[in-house]
């Protein structure tokens, strides 16, 4: 005020009547949100919702990432068959969905309707950076309509040997651990089967043989290390903020481990780049003639319709997407199938049957691409497994816009919405018995019917990509053709190959060995990025003679 007398009454108007214009502007911003909110939450009225732990809190610590955490769910899914509201805290409601008919408006909203929430997916970026799981809009689009050839059934055919290599490494490990044992190996099978997926996208991404299933890797313990630290830094409140996080320790361990995986990814692109650049695009197809092309050279060589490229940056965030979705999603996968195959027996003899069946009369004990469809039970065995124990029980989605349900209720703008797969995959409206392991469930006969969105180990969207020019065969020059056209969906882009190496791994693996419960050691789950056992998922494993 001492400023203001001294220019005068005009400057004291001034300023006064500028803190008066920015109070009432403040308290109008205010109000809007106060009503705002209050709208939301009278349109949110219509779900119903679990007693809170508190007025304060909502319901913020009743769910937990335990196996009680894992009942509760179940009991909520009995009791509200379609979803239920949650409030982590009192001002951020969350709804969660247990059922097709209320996922579905969801599911198939565009990406720009409902993207990802960034509350968790936030904490990948400085790993992934603007790969296809974090990147959205228009960005998200171009990349998806780029990378969908990589995944081309005619690319996913020369991967099914990689698979079978990988295979072979993890079973002489078991064999020699059996022996070793003088009898059954009594092994952590996650743990196994994490490296056996690294093993094959090393391979299948970058053309690279770590030898991470018999050796230590820098580049895979990078890996292994950023997914631990990325769930202990979401169960840590004092590590959400970016800044606070950066002077931990954990927060400099994540640095360093980002700092090795992109400086492992970067130097392939680049040097593939330089290779390219040096041969000239005709001579690059030239060299790969007779032989496959992993994922770094068919991204290189990808163009949209103007004859754009995807850039070093964008390959490379591909490139430590695919490494990250693909690794855990199916080891975790693969790793609950082998259990569930050792609680029913009578189902593990069937697969071993029909595999051996499958591979009589061959010298090499092998699977090939076209054997993938003639394995019927095994797959029904597979896809019962990843219902009742889902590599991801759960992702989240927040509307940009009201979204309508079939009911007349309106989810409203603004609302994160958590997709709950565990939950559908275990709704008794649509799974009778749903704790009960049946593969029968997934027969064609029992299968007619049902709704898609009731079995969705790998998220799901609408399939609404469409190729408006014949592509017979994905070849260096077809890649090089594909143009950025129709729409993509946002069904998991990996479920061909994942599906691929499940029944690839599974086969062998009931082919030669018999696999027994750990009694000792009953596993409790444990949600986390994928879906884990606390302390460890142990199994039996004896070898089993070869068939003649």
């Amino acid at each position: 005020m001492a400023v203001a007398s001294a220019l005068g009454p005009l400057a004291t108007v001034a300023i006064g009547t500028l803190l008066l214009a920015l109070l009432l502007g403040w308290l109008w911003d205010a109000v809007v949100s106060v009503t705002r909110f209050w709208a939301t939450c009278h349109r949110l009225r219509r779900f119903p919702q679990p007693p809170w732990r508190c007025w304060l809190l909502g319901h913020t610590g009743l769910g937990k990432s335990t196996e009680e955490g894992m009942q509760q769910v179940d009991e909520l899914v009995a009791r509200y068959r379609h979803g239920c509201l949650w409030w982590l805290l009192p001002w951020m409601p969350i709804l969660r969905l247990f059922h097709p008919d209320t996922l579905r408006s969801i599911l198939l909203a565009s990406a720009f309707i409902a993207p990802k929430d960034q509350l968790f997916y936030g904490f990948l970026k400085p790993w992934l950076g603007d790969g296809l799981l974090l990147s959205h809009g228009q960005k998200w689009a171009r990349h998806r309509r780029l990378l969908t050839p990589a995944f081309h059934s005619d690319v996913l055919k020369s991967y099914v040997g990689v698979f079978n290599q990988s295979t072979h490494i993890m079973h002489a490990k078991w064999r020699a651990a059996a022996q070793a044992a003088g009898g059954p190996a009594r092994l952590e099978v996650l743990g196994q089967l994490s490296l056996l997926t690294l093993d094959t996208l090393q391979k299948c991404i970058f053309s690279h043989e770590s030898h991470c299933q018999q050796q230590p890797s820098e580049y895979i313990k990078a890996i292994l290390e950023l997914s631990t630290l990325v769930v202990r830094r979401h169960h840590r409140l004092l590590h959400h903020p970016t800044w606070l996080y950066r002077l931990s320790a954990d927060g400099r361990r994540f640095a360093q481990a980002c700092a090795t995986v992109h400086s492992f990814t970067a130097g392939v692109v680049q040097r593939r780049r330089q290779a390219l650049e040096c041969l000239g695009h005709q001579a690059w197809v030239e060299s790969h003639q007779g032989r496959s092309m992993d994922f770094i050279d068919l991204l290189l060589l990808s163009k949209d319709e103007d004859g754009n490229t995807l850039s070093d940056e964008d390959i490379s965030a591909e490139a430590d997407t695919f490494m990250f979705e693909g690794h855990d999603t199916t080891a975790s996968g693969l790793a609950w199938l082998l259990y569930n195959l050792a609680r029913h027996p009578h189902y593990q003899e069937q697969c071993r049957q029909e595999v051996r069946e499958l591979l009589k009369g061959r010298d090499v004990e092998e699977i090939d691409w076209d054997d993938l469809s003639h394995l019927p039970f095994t797959t029904m065995c597979i896809k019962e497994s990843l219902r009742l124990h889902p590599p991801v029980t759960a992702v989240s989605r927040r509307c940009t816009e009201d979204i309508a349900l079939r009911d007349g209720r309106v989810i409203p703008k603004g609302i994160i919405c958590l997709v709950s797969i565990y939950g559908t995959h275990h709704n008794p409206d649509i799974w009778p018995e749903p704790q009960v392991y049946n593969p029968l469930r997934f027969s064609p006969e029992n299968s007619q019917g049902r709704s898609p969105l009731a079995f969705i180990p790998f998220s799901a969207g609408p399939r609404r990509w469409r190729w408006w020019s014949a592509v017979p065969r994905v070849t260096p020059t077809v890649v090089t053709e594909v143009t950025e056209r129709g729409r993509g969906g946002r069904n998991c882009i990996g479920q061909s190959f994942a599906m691929a190496e499940l029944k690839v791994v599974a086969a062998l693996t009931v082919a030669r060995f018999a696999i027994r419960l750990d009694m000792g050691q009953p596993p409790r789950r444990k949600p986390e990025l994928i879906l884990r056992a606390e302390d460890g998922l142990w199994l039996l494993l004896e070898p089993l003679p070869e068939v003649a």
